[in-house]
């Protein structure tokens, strides 16, 4: 791998403690399981995200916020590692946010998030920072925030606006219409459809859920399928993208490392091709290891290889 170049990112997003309990399978509803093992990790999508650009050489400035707690501590280590400007990381009152991942043998994942700090992310806070978020490349967004917060960011962002509407979220139309690319998966793409075009019905095809999105004004979109890989379309067309066949072992955080590596290529005037070609690879790449952040590749790594 070569480093993308200069190029600016920013991520307006959240920030997390993972708590990370390992299980031999997701408990159904109701039942009580025995976990083989329990850690704490750094984590948060906005967080995520900002490490995955930057251990792929993208100049990365995260801003979010973080409780005045002790778990503040555990959850900006991997950023300041990664060389993310953490800077812009205010510090409130009350909880850092919280996860709480479930993984199982099979490396599936269930993910439950109390937001805590992040909540404090909104509409003022972008304000606050609004010279950082202008003077981006890429402007990375997700649902972790308020939706004021995503679009205050949204509209103050002079580059490109990278919304992965993770979780999905109540936003305004005209928000979602900013988004150059929209990042989203199977599932959420369905809920974002019936929120922009309610009643229309959900495609069952991929490529047919991504042209609908396509129709409702968004300039680009890319969907990502876990092991299949991605489909993208934009003004050049529309690709299905594979993957890389690997063993997953946990796939948290896998989404993050998609997007963290999309906006990085975007960055340095990748297209959308060939930004969603490395960054299902960069995926691929972090569902063979534990955890979200510390599994993410550097410049230094091989990432695995689509067959041919």
């Amino acid at each position: 791998m070569t480093a993308p170049g200069a190029g600016e990112v920013v991520v307006v997003g959240s920030v997390n403690v993972d708590q990370v309990v390992r299980v031999a399978r997701l408990p159904a509803p109701g039942e009580t399981l025995l976990a083989t093992g329990m850690t704490l990790l750094p984590g948060g999508k906005g967080a995520n995200q900002a490490v995955a650009a930057a251990r792929l050489g993208a100049a990365t400035t995260l801003v979010g916020a973080v409780g005045d707690d002790s778990s503040a501590a555990a959850a900006l280590p991997l950023l300041r590692a990664a060389g993310v400007d953490v800077t812009t990381v205010e510090v409130v009152p009350g909880p850092t946010g919280l996860a709480i991942v479930t993984v199982d043998d099979a490396g599936e994942n269930s993910i439950v998030v109390v937001p805590g700090a992040n909540t404090a992310v909104d509409a003022d806070a972008v304000s606050r920072h609004a010279g950082v978020v202008a003077g981006a490349a890429v402007v990375v967004l997700q649902g972790e925030i308020p939706a004021a917060g995503v679009a205050a960011a949204a509209r103050a962002a002079t580059g490109r606006v990278l919304l992965n509407l993770a979780p999905v979220i109540p936003l305004d139309p005209s928000v979602v219409r900013l988004a150059d690319p929209l990042v989203v998966n199977e599932h959420e793409a369905g809920l974002l459809l019936e929120q922009l075009a309610p009643g229309s019905g959900t495609p069952s095809d991929d490529a047919a859920l991504v042209a609908a999105l396509r129709a409702q004004g968004i300039a680009s979109v890319a969907l990502t399928r876990g092991a299949a890989g991605a489909i993208c379309s934009d003004a050049d067309g529309t690709h299905t993208v594979p993957a890389p066949t690997v063993r997953a072992v946990d796939t948290s955080g896998a989404g993050d490392a998609f997007v963290g590596a999309l906006a990085a290529r975007l960055a340095v005037g990748a297209s959308l091709l060939e930004a969603v070609q490395l960054a299902v690879r960069v995926g691929a790449h972090a569902v063979q290891g534990h955890g979200t952040q510390p599994s993410y590749p550097t410049l230094d790594d091989a990432l695995p290889e689509v067959a041919r």
